[in-house]
Formats: C-alpha cells, sequence, structure tokens
C-alpha cells in the first residue's frame, strides 16, 4: 500500500518500563508520578528517534497494562483482586461501558509535538476485551446481556477513539488482540466468551472509519504466536471481515504455519512481521531470518512489509519478557533487517 515505506521498522508498542518510573508509580504521588511519565516518555522517544524507528509510541509508560487505556478510561468494569498466567489483572463488565472522553488521544497529540516520526498508539481491541471481561452471572442483574452486546459497545468507543487518535495526529493505531490466531487453527482453541464469529464483527465496526488521511493506517495485531497448523478458510474469513490495513504477525520460528498466515493475507493489505522474540535472551541469527523473509516475498510482495518483535517488550509493566538493554539490541537487529531487505529507502 501507497505509504508503507514510512513505517518499515516498528516494535510493537510497549517498552521496558525505566525502574525510576516504577518506583514513582509505587510510591502512590500522583504529581511525582506524572512528571515521571513526562521524562520517561521524552526519554523513549529520543531512543527510538536514535534506533531510527519509522514509528515512535510512548512505550506504554503511563499505563499498568496494554489494555489499559480502555479500561481505565470507560465506566462499567470492575477490577478483581485475580491474575491470569500472563499476569494480567481480571476485569468484570457490570454493566455497558460509556466513555466520558477520550482514551489516548490526549496523550497521542503529545506525542505527535515530541517527533516528526510518526506517532503510533496501541489499543487493546474490542472483541478482546469483551471475550475476557463477559460474565454471564451478571447478565440479566445489570451486566451486558451477552458478550455479543458488551462487544459492539466496546467496538463504538474504540471506534471513536480511532478517529480522535487520527485528528490528533496519529498515523498507525494498532488494535491488540491475543487471542485471534489460536482460533485461526485446523483445531481452533476457545476464544473466551465470544464466538469466532462474533468476535470477527466485533473487531469489523471498530476499524471502519470513513475517511482515512493520506499516511494513516489501522493495524491488527492478532496474536504472539502462530498455531501449529492453520486453517486457510478461517484466516481468509477474518481478513476478509475485519477491514484493517495492516496486520502484524508473528514471524520468529520460521513455521510453515507462520508463512500460511501471510499467504492467505489480501493482496491490498500491509503485513508487518515479527521476526524477532523480545523473551529469548539470545539474539536471533541475520542468516537465519533473511531466509525466512525471502520465503515471505515469495507469497507476499515485501514492498507491502514492514519489520517488528512479534510482541511488546513489556505489555504488563511490572512483567517486562527482558531488560532494557536486550530490548535495545533487539530493535536495533530489527532496523539492520530492514536496512537489508529495503537497503536505505525509508
Amino acid at each position: 500500500m501507497a505509504d508503507t515505506f514510512n513505517y518499515r521498522i516498528d516494535h510493537q508498542g510497549s517498552l521496558v518500563r525505566p525502574a525510576e518510573l516504577l518506583a514513582a508509580r509505587a510510591a502512590g504521588d500522583p504529581e511525582a508520578l506524572n512528571a515521571a511519565e513526562a521524562r520517561a516518555v521524552e526519554e523513549a522517544v529520543v531512543l527510538q528517534r536514535r534506533l531510527r524507528c519509522t514509528v515512535v509510541t510512548d512505550g506504554d509508560f503511563p499505563r499498568e497494562d496494554f489494555r489499559s487505556a480502555v479500561l481505565d478510561g470507560v465506566s462499567g468494569f470492575r477490577r478483581t483482586g485475580e491474575r491470569d498466567a500472563d499476569g494480567l489483572v481480571r476485569w468484570v463488565a457490570e454493566s455497558l461501558p460509556k466513555a466520558d472522553g477520550p482514551l489516548a488521544a490526549d496523550r497521542g497529540a503529545r506525542l505527535a509535538e515530541l517527533t516528526v516520526i510518526a506517532p503510533k498508539v496501541a489499543l487493546p481491541s474490542p472483541a478482546y476485551l469483551a471475550a475476557t471481561t463477559f460474565d454471564p452471572s451478571l447478565a440479566g442483574n445489570g451486566g451486558p446481556a451477552s458478550a455479543r452486546e458488551l462487544g459492539e459497545a466496546l467496538a463504538e468507543i474504540v471506534q471513536a477513539e480511532i478517529g480522535r487518535l487520527v485528528a490528533a495526529g496519529v498515523r498507525l493505531i494498532q488494535l491488540n488482540n491475543p487471542l485471534l490466531l489460536a482460533r485461526l487453527a485446523t483445531e481452533p482453541a476457545e476464544g473466551g466468551a465470544l464466538s469466532f464469529e462474533d468476535a470477527l464483527a466485533v473487531e469489523a465496526l471498530a476499524v471502519r472509519l470513513d475517511e482515512r488521511p493520506e499516511g494513516v493506517r489501522i493495524a491488527v495485531a492478532p496474536g504472539h504466536a502462530a498455531p501449529a497448523a492453520v486453517d486457510r478458510a478461517r484466516a481468509e474469513r477474518l481478513y476478509g471481515t475485519v477491514a484493517a490495513d495492516r496486520w502484524v504477525l508473528p514471524f520468529d520460528r520460521g513455521t510453515d504455519a507462520e508463512l500460511d498466515l501471510v499467504r492467505a493475507l489480501p493482496e491490498d493489505r500491509d503485513v508487518c512481521l515479527g521476526v524477532v522474540d523480545p523473551a529469548a535472551a539470545e539474539l536471533e541469527d541475520i542468516d537465519t531470518v533473511l531466509d525466512r523473509l525471502d520465503a515471505a516475498g515469495e507469497v507476499k510482495d515485501l514492498e507491502d512489509a514492514a519489520l517488528a518483535p512479534s510482541r511488546g517488550f513489556a505489555d504488563v509493566a511490572d512483567r517486562p519478557l527482558t531488560d532494557a538493554e536486550t530490548q535495545r539490541k533487539k530493535i536495533v537487529l530489527v532496523e539492520t533487517l530492514a536496512r537489508y531487505v529495503w537497503g536505505n529507502e525509508f
């Protein structure tokens, strides 16, 4: 697609939080925390510029985890004391959500003021939130009547926020749904409270944007790992129903299933290939990754592609996947790989 080259080097969104920021959050002083967040974001922007990223995020520094931009900004959800296996605190929808104002657009606008590089903001997808927060025991007791109803309400909120982000100067908006790829398997996994069909319908509502200014992209990251085997028909249904401009796909294992996910993409969609694993301490071998990219180039025009890690470095603030130095090396490796593939044409 026309402006893909502007966003060749990405890093998903979340970065390892500096120790000073974690300490300020633990101290519980709101004023000191705001100051620490501002400093940390400014330093993160400088780091990304020096690492030659072609999109810039705030590292998710103002948020507890990748869902927080929505869960902290709307009514209707209750935080429980439970955590899942990934360290995410469980939330429950006690009523249909309502948003009283912007969720991330103000921060996106401030990010745009800090750099001329394209600002990017990541949000949790409405289908993911609905699938993980719907509680059937609350239906009829003030809670949403169904997960689909909850998802549609969230989709309207997210879709409106995408419009605000675009107006604020954000050029790449990514919706994260870690549950989707497992549902493309030949033996699909359960996806929480939403059926596969309902999940696609909800995501499709969120990504619709009647007017796309030049250079604006809406991306979907459907999961961190490809299934063992891909059901091609289900993959094509996902891509065909959810009209995202870019799909952010894991590509760090060299499996046939990863290639099948790329093969099923429509020609008019961009792909961002997650070629390095943030959770692995060792750096990937350049020749091995380039061989994988050559294989991808046989099924997808790499002019419509970008490179990134396969997931964020710290989707949960207090549970980073690596340390700051390894994170830096991984992003440098992504930049190096991009130059092997496209030269200096970005």
